[in-house]
């Protein structure tokens, strides 16, 4: 290979220092008139970098490993102990965190020590909550980097003149690599041979159109190559590239914009709007009404804190979509953006690319539509004889098609001897052999390509009417997409295999395709039995994406590309582009920006969009979507615009993943409600209580009930829960008008029960049982345990509704719930009984009232008569939960729906929550990913925003590089060297 010395028509410097001892300052690479790499000829740049075109030998590659170490960014590990303290850095925790501080440094008054067992309790549960968190999360992280260790970035390298493919982070400075479109450059390099390269360059100069590259230009780790082939010297790597001095200042890119997180921020804002209410009604009447001491009002306040915050809610949806992570790396599909998951759930669309993602990207002979035009020649002969007609070595993409036709590839020249071999030829535009045939001895001729060509060839079978039927399928084929390919055949009279023949014959006609995947149409299948909608985005011509739709089973209403520009024509039955948009089954001939601009669109119209490809051209379209998938044997390119990556080839994964997404979103939602209805459960409970008995619940006991409760909760992850058959989305007013009745009727029982207790004697006439004063005082400590019970059991035993479509027992819970469950009412039901603690305000009570608690909640009592009789037996405090739900799915959640959908209609879009892509709002951003925060937050002013550099600058930055490397290299000199001066 022959380097140009530098651009074309610009002057050649020669070095004005030493290259050998490296006289050169930094300053120097400023002063074009002594040195500018752009313009120094190639040689002096290979003697600057102590390295030449045949590339580097395996003892020197070891060598300057050593010196610049290996070509990655040295990736910040998470410390474990922040990731650990992140899961308590949101608005919850804080309040909780709030909570303990009032307990230990507020609490201490009237004689009283601070109020170390709630302290230590709080605490205790915010351990376990971040403990919880970070074993999944460390878990989910370490199976996606397995995975993603296997999709390492892959360079092409020159060594000791042997070319082979290599992990880019072996590459080191003066190594010579290539790369083609698609590929990112691998290192920052000086380009040594260029055609028609294109390298975009967004990335570090913020320019979005991709700049044209020649010999000598410098390319630099991080873009991608739009266009044309390269080779280069490498002249820096790793952290010493342009990408990886920046990364510092650039920041990585942050989580916290995800739809899921705006959907934490306003699930937690209910949840502290409520509790702040009652906190402030509480201080209103207990201290300005009731005259509460300071120390006693103030417990009060600490049990709705404690007991309404949903503390365990950002661990709960951080576990459940971790273990989501971890089931989709199971099927081989790495997710780079876990909130992706849960917006996957709700992909109503899915735009996919065609070739090498709907279909195999190899040319394919169709046996199914081979034409024959004589009677002595099969389908099957046809294709042995296009076989001969193709190379076996060395192949084209048609050759190689033909080839494999067949089945076998040792058929193409089993029986006969090559005699002589015309390849492909762009002038004549068909491939030809002359063969012996070996059985008879025999001299015989094929010739395939062209069809023009080879019908002018052919003289002995051809008829007018031949002509026109061959004609006919021609253009048959072309109206289905399909590309012809004919064969022609004759008989050589005597030995000479240069003699002309007894004249070609015309014998069949061979369409080629791009076949789907195997799978794909079962793919598709599944994702409309899902409700997501399939449509194709193609730059093949508009015949060829038909009638890969009509074998898809996708539908064959395509349109070229140019519609959306120039919108429907007058005549079409569509008002509007998008509704054309909408109503198609897919566009041809289309450019990057087309797909991106039907994503924006399809987004601008409500809904939430996934985009499948494997190109480079397909990642502003990946990145753009709600969900980018990347397909297996995608490009470097696609893979860093993907949300989600597939390492298997196929696209089989992905209705893994949307299936698996919608039981995680299901889990979510379920957690959700269950979540805001135990908020107003306790806080309006013990609120009603406080303000018509004066009852003062010890903040302890609540604790231990919200440690019961996240005990069993994050069990959650796992549970066993069906995936909804459409699309899912986040209606926040279905999920608060649920969490209000269930939250309102839980608190109905716990209020009634203690109404009973205290205005009656029922129970201690009925079942033999006392408590610890007679008549029952507001804060008798019997009473408190008592009430402890029946919260903590009811609380738990909600979630079984929750979770449920229909009653709660045909939907059978995962093993570990259940088993959780169990677990925390056999605890709870042990401190009632044997709970003697003299630091909190309960005292143990007998088995019997843990019976009258569990018939209260479970079943009805036989003892109980007239009014009394309607409240244990009649209406179980349950059962109803189930009927409560269904009566709000015909009430208030039908009349929410409708009016959802008439404001849908009116809009013309779908009502998606969250479905287009914006910046999170501070508030949201807490509860995202929380170490990221705890990163941003020590950032110093200007850290974290976009690096543009002007394009001339970054040539002096390659410059600078290779004087660098020059001079580590000068000061180490190899052992070939030394012995050579020797």
């Amino acid at each position: 290979m022959s380097y140009p010395p530098a651009h074309e028509g610009e002057h050649v410097t020669e070095v004005s220092v030493d290259l050998s001892t490296i006289e050169l300052k930094a300053e120097d690479l400023y002063n074009k008139e002594k040195v500018d790499l752009g313009t120094l000829r190639t040689d002096n740049v290979f003697k600057l970098l102590q390295c030449d075109d045949k590339g580097l030998s395996a003892e020197e590659v070891e060598r300057r490993l050593e010196l610049f170490g290996p070509n990655k960014l040295e990736q910040e590990e998470q410390n474990p102990f922040l990731q650990f303290l992140s899961f308590m850095w949101n608005p919850l925790s804080w309040v909780m965190e709030a909570a303990a501080l009032v307990a230990i440094a507020l609490s201490n008054g009237e004689g009283r020590a601070p109020d170390w067992e709630d302290f230590i309790g709080i605490t205790f549960l915010l351990l376990v909550n971040s403990a919880i968190g970070f074993y999944e999360e460390r878990g989910a992280g370490n199976a996606v980097k397995a995975l993603m260790d296997s999709l390492a970035p892959k360079a092409r390298v020159r060594r000791v003149e042997l070319w082979s493919e290599i992990d880019s982070a072996g590459l080191v400075p003066g190594d010579i690599i290539c790369f083609r479109i698609g590929d990112i450059v691998p290192a920052d390099c000086r380009l040594t041979y260029a055609v028609n390269v294109s390298i975009d360059e967004s990335a570090l100069t913020g320019e979005s159109h991709p700049k044209s590259k020649k010999s000598a230009d410098f390319c630099f780790s991080g873009s991608i190559c739009r266009q044309g082939e390269a080779e280069a010297v490498v002249v820096s790597t790793g952290g010493n590239t342009f990408f990886g001095r920046t990364t510092s200042l650039v920041g990585s890119s942050d989580d916290s914009t995800g739809h899921l997180q705006m959907i934490l921020a306003r699930i937690g804002s209910f949840c502290l709007v409520v509790i702040g209410i009652f906190v402030l009604a509480e201080i209103l009447v207990l201290y300005a009404g009731f005259r509460y001491t300071y120390r006693r009002g103030l417990d009060n306040i600490l049990v709705l804190l404690v007991g309404g915050i949903p503390i365990a809610m950002p661990t709960v949806l951080s576990v459940t979509l971790a273990v989501g992570a971890q089931q989709l790396a199971k099927h081989k599909a790495i997710v780079t953006r876990i909130t992706a998951i849960e917006e996957l759930a709700g992909v109503t669309i899915l735009c996919s690319d065609k070739t090498g993602t709907l279909t195999t990207n190899k040319i394919t002979i169709d046996r199914e539509t081979i034409v024959t035009y004589t009677p002595q020649f099969s389908a099957d002969d046809v294709i042995l004889l296009a076989a001969y007609a193709s190379r076996t070595e060395n192949q084209d993409a048609i050759d190689a098609s033909v080839v494999r036709a067949l089945g076998d590839a040792s058929l193409a020249r089993m029986g006969i001897t090559l005699l002589d071999f015309k390849p492909f030829d762009s002038n004549v535009k068909r491939t030809e052999i002359t063969y012996r045939e070996e059985t008879t001895g025999r001299l015989k001729r094929v010739t395939k390509g062209m069809t023009a060509r080879i019908l002018e060839l052919c003289s002995r079978n051809l008829t007018e009417e031949l002509t026109d039927r061959f004609e006919a399928d021609v253009q048959e084929f072309a109206r289905r997409g399909l590309r012809s390919l004919a064969v022609a055949y004759e008989e050589v009279d005597g030995d000479d295999f240069e003699a002309e023949g007894n004249g070609f014959e015309l014998i069949g006609l061979l369409s080629m395709f791009d076949p789907p995947r195997e799978d794909t149409k079962q793919t598709i299948d599944d994702a409309l039995a899902l409700g997501v909608k399939v449509k194709m985005v193609t730059g093949d011509q508009l015949a060829i994406a038909k009638e890969t739709g009509r074998r898809l089973g996708l539908g064959d209403h395509m349109y070229p590309a140019n519609v959306l520009r120039d919108g429907p024509a007058p005549n079409s039955p569509h008002r509007d582009l998008d509704q054309l948009i909408m109503d198609a089954d897919g566009f041809a001939g289309v450019w990057p920006e087309h797909k991106y601009d039907i994503v924006k669109r399809l987004q601008g119209l409500g809904h939430l969009c996934a985009m499948t490809g494997d190109g480079a051209n397909d990642a502003p379209a990946l990145s753009c979507a709600n969900v980018g998938i990347a397909v297996e044997g995608s490009t470097d390119a696609a893979r860093g615009a993907a949300d989600i990556v597939l390492t298997e080839p196929g696209l089989s994964t992905i209705v893994h993943a949307i299936r698996g997404s919608r039981v995680i979103f299901q889990r979510m939602r379920n957690y959700a409600i269950y979540a805001c209805a135990v908020t107003i459960r306790i806080v309006v409970s013990f609120a009603i209580l406080a303000f018509l008995y004066k009852l003062d619940f010890p903040p302890f006991m609540i604790l231990i009930i919200a440690l019961l409760n996240d005990g069993t909760i994050m069990t959650l992850s796992v549970d066993r829960v069906l995936p909804s058959n459409t699309p899912d989305s986040w209606d926040l007013a279905e999920i608060f008008s649920y969490a209000v009745a269930y939250g309102l009727y839980l608190t109905l029982s716990t209020v009634s029960f203690v109404v009973i207790i205290r205005e009656t004697t029922f129970f201690q006439d009925h079942f033999g049982v006392s408590l610890g004063t007679s008549p029952v005082q507001s804060n008798d400590f019997q009473l408190h345990m008592v009430i402890y019970l029946q919260v903590a059991i009811i609380s738990q035993a909600l979630i079984f509704v929750t979770r449920s479509h229909s009653f709660f027992f045909k939907e059978r819970p995962s093993t570990a719930l259940l088993a959780a469950f169990c677990v925390a009412q056999l605890i709870s039901s042990i401190i009632a009984v044997y709970g003697d603690w003299g630091f909190t305000k309960i005292h143990s009570v007998s088995g019997g009232w843990v019976g009258i608690v569990w018939v209260w909640v479970r079943i009805s009592s036989s003892y109980a008569d007239g009014i009394l009789n309607l409240i244990a037996q009649d209406i179980v405090w349950f059962i109803p939960l189930d009927w409560i739900k269904f009566a709000m799915k015909v009430t208030v959640i039908k009349a929410l729906r409708e009016r959802r959908l008439a404001h849908q209609a009116e809009a013309g879009t779908v009502a998606v929550e969250g479905s287009l892509t914006r910046p999170a709002s501070l508030h949201e951003s807490l509860y995202a990913n929380r170490v990221s925060f705890l990163k941003r937050a020590a950032r110093k002013v200007g850290f974290g925003q976009k690096v543009s550099v002007r394009a001339e600058e970054l040539q002096r930055f390659g410059s600078i590089q290779a004087y660098r490397v020059g001079e580590t290299l000068a000061r180490n000199p190899s052992h070939v060297e030394i012995q050579g001066q020797v």
